[in-house]
């Protein structure tokens, strides 16, 4: 019994130290296994073969202990060595490394598996993948960039392939306005000859007198039934967009006269004070006999000129000429700029601003928006004031906000935020007043060029335009006993009986880990310790090798003698 059990304790370490010469034989091949971790054989003993119990002590005996031979050792377990990883740079913005315990959740070919191995890349299909083409999963974003943590995805980052705009929220005007110019008391008037209705015995016009039905030269109509009209004034010096008009059956004077007006962009209401030398609103109307009259807004930059030729069918000119009586004044800026709608489509903008009134305590400029891009027909687009104290500071400025229509364009609404805070209240006479764009926050369309992904594993999209937008984020899992996974190849691990479920946590959260990016966890595996252990378990390989060739010695003997 004493030798076979010798020999099978042998044996048995032969067995086992076999099995730590595999373990430590595959954490050294994959000691430049990106993630990987290492493996430790655990040695428990068998039951021992008991000789005697041993006895107690009495008044005669002192007692004796247990007799017991042991019957060898097992492999009580194999286990997983978790501990962080080295952590270097990597040149992939790609290349993911964990710092904490959590795992990286990849799509499979049997389903979800984990690993530590944060080696990943952009397959054909944007998608982002590990070496072997498993997807990386996480929460993906909505058509408005919000991220959706109701199920995880595969990870998309479409370099290349997607575009994006941004609607201008915020515009910033700086500049600086001379507060002891002249005062804007005066608008350009315009006026045209009577005119006589041809359908009320030529009758001085009316706003209901038929557009087709207007005559300057009685018996020789302006327009005609089907022509379409362009109107292209002159406003400040510069040319306007021009505008057009189909004439029907039905157009009246009082329709063309709205056509001029919106054309021209002239604002009233809203406190614009009235021309100081008629009284009259500014705006396009027609007088008492009959004439089509055009009062501006103040402001140099405001005054308004209509010539032969600014008016025209179909290309040919359309003998209305307006004789002007007087000429807008005021100190006036002007700036043009241009601000973005949600398609990333440019919308031009004009603002121009008039000195209004002085006090020894403040002065007030009013300002005037127009753009020719606002769909709803008119380019006037809002008005305000801005009111500086004595010291040239802005103190108020009203309203604060404008919209732009985009109705006919697939873009949104624009609703938009002005921030008039930066203009200054005080300049010199040889500089006179100015505007200026000092921001806006809008853009045209750009492709997404490059990412980044932060800690959190927030996948943010750089585009070329400059905007930053949220692709998705890069979840982890978390194990109660990572020890109970199993490998799955690949640098993978599935969920085993003995794992615990996958606890689903974003970086940061529950002990997972932050994600630290454009690097990679190497393999833990301690090389040096590992081959110090391998010359260990090849020596208690040997010793148990040397114990069975001693027994085989042994029983040898002792057949010759039962010879």
């Amino acid at each position: 019994m004493g030798l076979t059990s010798a020999l099978n304790t042998s044996l048995g370490g032969l067995s086992l130290n076999e099995t730590s010469i595999d373990v430590l034989g595959n954490n050294i091949a994959n000691a430049g296994t990106n993630g990987f971790k290492a493996s430790n054989v655990l040695f428990t003993t068998q039951l021992s073969r008991t000789l005697s119990v041993g006895s107690r002590p009495t008044t005669s005996n002192g007692g004796t202990n247990p007799r017991q031979v042991g019957l060898g050792a097992l492999s009580a377990s194999i286990r997983k060595d978790f501990t962080q990883g080295s952590v270097t740079n990597s040149t992939s913005p790609s290349d993911l490394a964990i710092q904490g315990d959590g795992f990286f959740i990849l799509d499979g070919p049997d389903g979800q598996v984990y690993s530590r191995n944060g080696n990943f890349e952009l397959n054909s299909q944007s998608l982002l993948t590990n070496q072997s083409g498993f997807k990386v999963q996480g929460y993906g974003v909505d058509e408005d960039f919000n991220l959706v943590t109701t199920t995880l995805t595969d990870i998309e980052i479409p370099l290349g392939d997607l575009n994006v705009a941004q609607a201008t929220q915020n515009v910033q005007v700086g500049g600086a306005l001379l507060p002891t110019g002249v005062l804007g008391t005066l608008g350009s008037i315009l006026t045209t000859a009577n005119l006589t209705d041809a359908g009320n015995a030529n009758a001085a016009i009316t706003g209901t007198t038929l557009l087709s039905d207007v005559e300057e030269t009685i018996g020789t109509p302006l327009f005609t039934v089907g022509e379409t009209l362009e109107f292209t004034p002159n406003k400040g010096g510069r040319s306007l967009d021009p505008m057009t008009l189909l004439v029907t059956g039905t157009t009246t004077a009082a329709d063309f006269a709205d056509f001029m007006d919106r054309t021209l962009g002239i604002q009233n209401g809203s406190g614009i004070p009235n021309d100081a030398t008629t009284g009259a609103q500014p705006g396009v109307t027609i007088t008492g006999g009959g004439a089509f009259q055009i009062v501006g807004n103040s402001g140099t930059v405001n005054d308004i000129a209509v010539t032969i030729g600014n008016i025209t069918s179909d290309g040919a000119t359309i003998s209305l000429p307006f004789t002007k009586s007087q000429s807008s004044n005021g100190e006036s800026a002007i700036t043009d700029f241009v601000i973005f709608d949600s398609l990333g489509e440019p919308v031009t903008m004009k603002m121009t601003s008039v000195l209004e009134s002085q006090s020894s305590n403040n002065t007030v400029f009013r300002y005037f928006l127009e753009s020719a891009d606002d769909n709803d027909g008119d380019i006037a687009v809002s008005n305000g004031t801005i009111t500086f104290d004595s010291n040239g500071n802005v103190t108020n400025y009203t309203p604060n906000t404008f919209g732009i229509s985009r109705v006919n364009t697939a873009a949104d609404e624009m609703d938009v935020t002005l921030d008039l805070s930066d203009i200054s209240g005080i300049s010199s006479a040889s500089a006179g007043s100015t505007l200026k764009l000092t921001l806006q926050d809008g853009s045209d369309p750009g492709t997404l060029a490059s990412f980044v992904i932060d800690e959190t594993g927030i996948i943010n999209g750089v585009f070329d335009n400059g905007i930053i937008r949220t692709l998705g984020q890069i979840t982890l899992s978390r194990f109660s006993n990572p020890q109970g996974l199993l490998e799955f190849g690949n640098s993978t691990f599935q969920e085993g009986v003995s794992s615990g479920p996958p606890f689903l946590v974003t970086p940061g959260n529950f002990g997972a880990g932050t994600i630290r990016a454009g690097s990679i966890e190497l393999s833990n595996t301690d090389v040096g310790r590992s081959l110090v252990d391998l010359i260990v378990a090849s020596t208690n390989y040997r010793g148990n090798a040397r114990v069975i060739s001693s027994v085989q010695q042994l029983v040898d003997e002792l057949l010759v003698l039962g010879r």
